[in-house]
């Protein structure tokens, strides 16, 4: 008996467009194929049901696959709540045929269209969908973009992928050229010129954007993935309603339903002008052409259909001339400072602190670098009224703490105020589910939220609103429901994470503030250098001429911050590693192992640096900040010493 793995959903054969051969060659191997098989039970006395190609029999190896469907969920064989073997009927042969995969024996619930339901198609739910496919489940998944006022829409991957880490980090490494640039002269390359152009790099962004939304279609394919573009809700005891772009609606039922949609921008509804007038809400992305949906923004909101958020940026089609940033989180410190290295007048009002939540030390080093480099930060000021002008710039009216009112036109306005969950329309009520304060989903252990009612990614309480994450979560969640895994959770206090702004903010661990909230002002070590990449120090960077006191005032000064938070009534365990640098993401992702495994400062000490770089500086702190000594280092050697 050779064990048949039964799609995920029947799909019909591709196009014909290998010639005739090759539609003769499948239309026989499925005749042959209808005729021969037979499918039993995996048990004595079996009876035998014969099988026709609109069942969606298929037969896998090497690089070909057959099947044949109609557009309705697998095939169900089985008496009630019986979960049956299916294997194909090889008669005498003691070989496999040729041709064919041998595959697990799996056991389906024979009470339900699939075994897993995902509701959204970005980074959790594809992981999510992808691991429990591989582990033999039967499972559909459900991703829509619904237009907005705007029209537009996105491809398949999500915020990560489409307006989100994949397009801005592309952006930040553009922005970084220009720094190059400047430097390659000081270095000897003679060129002239060396102007932006926007538009060719906001293509060549979209271009990898739309290879990555293909690319990620084909996974679901060979994962044997029913993906559906369809927007779909809840409506309880296991059935999912959902609705195609056609408008034709239609319902499935699942064992287990995952909800990974996600969050949508927030713009704050107590600011006059802020929905109706300000040009930019995040889902409107010029030069999104793709209108195939797929993110967890599967249901726009009045708030968003107004462009004025962090992710109109990326495919805008024009790049801004001036700009004001509302909020200080890592999107608007993000977007500030890739703007700033492209011409763009960039300004930040910020509430209270940037990076609210991180280190505080390291938050003020990247404020003032990006200071040094020309974005300008109005501190303690919001924006009271936004008024949209016949030329079309935007009016903002802020104001600050102390009272004092100001009024100043730029060319667009982008909130980068947080994002909240986006579970409006999800039927949660049919499911008796009720969000928490901050609108998200208290989860059980794992993700669980009630029987068969799952949850991973931003949407979930607690957790961290980052990609890696929600992939993990999905990963982890699949293997437990269909591969009987034990693992454990995410320690969420050890994921590492890295703020793409000019000068990089890698982390792991606690802040400083946490640890001494936590352990005591007396339990905490810290041990900290300050220096400057050792190619930045020999160019010589000069500030911009706005933030210049005088005309002598040219140098940036130190580009890198190392820091180690140690716990002494834990042998100086590192409880938190932090690092403000160029590449600090690439450098904090090795430390972060170190950290997982309960490093302590020995540990660094006893290690060699390599010689000469700005991690080599981990390897060498000794100066603490109790000690009351100066950490900010004298030599020219970047992170190490030089003799």
């Amino acid at each position: 008996m050779v064990a048949l793995d039964l799609p995920s959903r029947p799909r019909p054969l591709r196009r014909a467009s290998r010639g005739v051969f090759t539609r003769f060659s499948r239309a026989f191997l499925i005749i042959f194929t209808t005729l021969s098989a037979t499918i039993c039970w995996n048990r004595e006395s079996s009876p035998s049901v014969s099988l026709s190609p609109t069942n969606g029999l298929s037969l896998r190896g090497g690089a070909s696959q057959v099947s044949e469907g109609l557009e309705r969920p697998p095939l169900m064989l089985g008496g009630e709540g019986e979960k049956k073997k299916v294997v194909l009927n090889r008669g005498d042969q003691s070989t496999p045929m040729e041709g064919v995969e041998i595959t697990k024996d799996y056991d389906y619930d024979l009470d339900h269209d699939y075994d897993l339901a995902v509701i959204g198609g970005g980074s959790g739910g594809l992981a999510a969908a992808k691991e429990a496919a591989s582990l033999g489940a039967r499972v559909v998944l459900f991703d829509y973009v619904k237009p907005s006022t705007q029209g537009t829409t996105w491809g398949l991957g999500g915020t990560c992928v489409n307006v989100g880490c994949v397009p801005k980090k592309l952006m930040h490494y553009a922005s970084l050229l220009s720094e190059s640039l400047s430097d390659a002269k000081k270095y000897g390359w003679e060129f002239e010129g060396g102007r932006h152009n926007w538009d060719t790099m906001r293509d060549r962004v979209q271009s990898h954007v739309k290879s990555l939304n293909f690319g990620y279609k084909v996974g679901l394919r060979k994962a044997g993935v029913n993906y559906m573009n369809a927007l779909a809700k809840l409506d309880g005891n296991g059935r999912v309603l959902y609705t195609l772009k056609s408008g034709t609606q239609g319902n499935i039922t699942a064992k287990h339903i995952l909800l990974a949609v996600g969050g949508r921008p927030r713009i704050p509804k107590d600011v006059p002008g802020a929905e109706e007038d300000v040009p930019g809400a995040e889902e409107d992305v010029p030069g999104a052409e793709e209108d195939v949906p797929g993110a967890e923004e599967d249901v726009p909101g009045a708030e968003e259909d107004v462009p004025g958020a962090e992710e109109d940026i990326p495919g805008a089609e024009e790049g801004p001339s001036s700009i004001l940033i509302i909020g200080g989180s890592y999107i608007a410190l993000e977007t500030a400072g890739f703007l700033t290295h492209f011409g763009v007048d960039t300004h930040v009002a910020v509430r209270s602190h940037v990076l609210r939540g991180f280190d505080r030390q390291c938050a003020e080093k990247i404020k003032s670098h990006m200071e040094a480099t020309g974005t300008q930060f109005w501190d303690s000021w919001v924006p009271i009224r936004l008024q949209k002008m016949p030329t079309g710039d935007i009016e903002a009216t802020l104001r600050h703490s102390n009272g004092s009112i100001y009024t100043k036109v730029y060319d667009r306005v982008m909130f980068a105020t947080g994002r909240r969950p986006d579970i409006a329309n999800l039927g949660l009520d049919k499911v008796g589910i009720t969000p928490t304060e901050n609108g998200k989903l208290s989860a059980k252990p794992y993700g669980s939220l009630d029987t068969g009612l799952h949850a991973v990614g931003d949407i979930v309480e607690g957790g961290l609103e980052l990609t890696p994450v929600a992939i993990r979560q999905g990963e982890i969640l699949a293997r437990r429901l269909f591969g009987a895994s034990n693992e454990d959770e995410l320690d969420y206090e050890k994921v590492a994470t890295t703020v793409f702004t000019p000068m990089e903010y890698g982390c792991v661990g606690l802040s400083e503030e946490a640890a001494r909230e936590r352990y005591g002002e007396h339990d905490v070590e810290v041990f900290l250098s300050e220096f400057s990449t050792l190619e930045l120090a020999a160019a010589h960077r000069s500030k911009a001429e706005r933030a210049r006191k005088d005309k002598y005032d040219t140098e940036i000064g130190p580009s890198c911050l190392s820091k180690l938070v140690c716990i002494k009534s834990q042998d100086m365990k590192v409880a938190g590693f932090h690092f403000v640098g160029p590449n600090a993401g690439e450098i904090t992702q090795g430390f972060a192992l170190a950290v997982l495994l309960g490093a302590k400062k020995r540990d660094f000490d006893r290690m060699v640096g390599i010689h000469p770089t700005d991690a080599e500086s981990f390897a060498a702190l000794h100066i603490t900040k109790s000690s009351g000594e100066s950490w900010v280092a004298a030599g020219g050697c970047g992170g190490g010493k030089c003799g």
